[in-house]
């Protein structure tokens, strides 16, 4: 294909939010498409090759907060759709490879145009209806950070293509970034439909062809994202949805000898069994796939005594329970000192006091409903745990309601034993527990923020002295792979918070940066020479 010139991707610019006031156009234009698609049951296909499969073997897919309403239906593909969907990403990944970048880029940023324009009440009123979602969470993800996404990354593989070896008078040199040999296997979750959007096109943004699963809680989100695709341009096969039990697609797909990747953000555990196999299948593969994941967490507030208390209480509402806590990054355990608890307790408590909680189709709610009956009862079972606990107490909400949707309120749990079950496990949901620590023990509470849990992935310090600030960003080095000084633990932002933790958080490959990029290619140097030697002989060789 013809390539007379060097082209550049756009700068990207990270996407306004839109505030949906009082009788503005976005408000009329989302309540108008909440509307129509709550007054519709859609029916999601298979999609393989850009042809529609219609398995018969339906899911219903509920609104958390009605559970009654049933949104749409969506088809479950199982093993024999994932074989079909590795022969077309077979077969689709010459050509879609052999595109030069600009090309390929081109796809994602007319996406990105796409949903910040017609597209966007779609993919907002879908992730409020399908993931009780409000209107600010949807806005924030559903919209601005999958345009981020597909407008940054462009950049970020741009210059992964530039980074080249220096050349000599005699040498040209150059690398190649190639797309992986095989199929990406994306597996992405419920909690951020931009999760969603950046998985299985990262990799093919880099020329990979994928097969991708999204949670079976999400279809409805994931379903128009990949419409947004095809509007684009996505040619059929370089993405192939494949919504169903992840024990049928991922059975076949992760059996493969042709998986060259799994981009994935879940539990940890599952991610843990997807290792596990890939070992256990190590030697039928074509190459060692490439595992990066992005998994659970323990996000902590650690306020230091010289803390404003103003401040610390408004990131504890904020961190811990916008969308309802069901966020790996959500401020889950907190550490405040006994001179600031008084102040902190009283802010707090009166801030959970105004929250309301509801269907998000009602702009005045604050949060929606967690995502199923299972997410309920588990996190039920541990506002049951602190209310039975000697070392626990609840000291604001724990109401949990299932009549009309899976409503749980936001709850504060104080406790004596900062490693309690409730300090070390993820909860995933709306529930915060703090340690209340005398100011002189600082460095013990330290050790405790660092050792409690096996997560590294957000956490937060608030300090206003300077000394201090430095020395708890030092202490904490390991703790967290996003990092916040007198902010809540959450609310990255693509091109200026690179995403992703370690330990039992994940592989830290960074969502959102070059560095993720470059793991779905593999490098090729070329290096030819312009007057290769004509004999073996080096001048050391002559005696004198």
């Amino acid at each position: 294909m013809s390539m007379n010139g060097r082209f550049r991707v756009p700068e990207p610019i990270n996407e306004q939010v839109l505030a949906y006031g009082p009788g503005s156009a976005e408000k009329k234009a989302l309540k108008a498409r909440l509307r129509e698609m709550g007054s519709e049951t859609v029916e999601i296909p298979v999609i393989v090759g850009g042809r529609e499969l219609r398995t018969g073997r339906l899911s219903d897919i509920r609104a958390p907060h009605a559970h009654q309403r049933v949104l749409g239906r969506y088809h479950q593909a199982g093993a024999e759709e994932a074989e079909l969907a590795i022969r077309s990403a077979r077969e689709a990944r010459r050509d879609w490879a052999a595109l030069p970048f600009h090309e390929r880029a081109a796809v994602f940023l007319r996406a990105a145009d796409l949903l910040a324009g017609s597209w966007r009440s779609t993919i907002n009123a879908a992730t409020m209806l399908g993931q009780s979602k409000t209107v600010h969470q949807a806005e924030i993800d559903a919209a601005c950070e999958s345009i981020d996404f597909w407008r940054y990354n462009p950049v970020f593989a741009q210059r992964l293509y530039e980074d080249q070896p220096a050349p000599t008078p005699q040498r040209l040199n150059r690398v190649e970034y190639r797309p992986l040999e095989g199929f990406v296997f994306a597996i992405t979750p419920f909690n951020f439909t931009s999760i969603a959007a950046n998985l299985p096109t990262a990799p093919a943004l880099m020329g990979n062809t994928v097969l991708w699963k999204p949670a079976s809680t999400a279809v409805l989100s994931a379903y128009w994202l990949m419409r947004v695709l095809e509007a684009a341009g996505l040619p059929p096969g370089v993405i192939n949805f494949l919504p169903g039990p992840v024990e049928a697609v991922g059975g076949a797909t992760l059996a493969s000898p042709e998986l060259a990747g799994v981009h994935f953000t879940g539990s940890t555990s599952a991610f843990r069994q997807i290792w596990r196999t890939v070992g256990e299948n190590i030697g039928r593969y074509r190459s060692y796939p490439r595992l990066v994941g992005e998994t659970g967490g323990k996000g902590f507030v650690f306020a230091h005594p010289s803390a404003d208390p103003e401040t610390l209480a408004v990131a504890l509402v904020r961190g811990a329970f916008e969308y309802q806590g069901q966020k790996c990054s959500a401020a889950s355990r907190a550490y405040v000192p006994e001179s600031l608890w008084p102040q902190v307790k009283e802010r707090l408590l009166g801030m959970l006091s105004e929250i309301k909680v509801g269907d998000v189709e009602d702009f005045t709610h604050f949060m929606g409903a967690v995502i199923d009956e299972t997410a309920f009862r588990r996190i039920q079972g541990y506002i049951e745990h602190a209310r039975s606990s000697s070392s626990m107490k609840i000291v604001f909400g724990g109401r949990c309601d299932e009549a009309s949707g899976y409503f749980i309120g936001p709850t504060v749990v104080q406790t004596t034993d900062p490693r309690s079950r409730l300090m070390q496990e993820e909860i995933f949901g709306p529930v915060l527990t703090l340690w209340v620590y005398p100011d002189a023990k600082v460095d013990e509470a330290l050790e405790l923020v660092d050792t409690t849990t096996p997560y590294a992935l957000t956490g937060a310090i608030f300090a206003r002295e300077r000394r201090e600030i430095l020395r708890l960003t030092e202490r904490l080095q390991g703790a967290a792979g996003n990092f916040y000084i007198n902010d809540k633990p959450t609310g990255a932002v693509v091109g200026q918070q690179p995403f992703g933790g370690a330990r039992a958080s994940g592989t830290n490959d960074k969502a959102g940066s070059p560095a993720n990029l470059l793991r779905w290619t593999s490098l090729r140097t070329v290096s030819e020479s312009f007057s290769p030697p004509t004999t073996y002989h080096y001048p050391f060789l002559a005696e004198r």
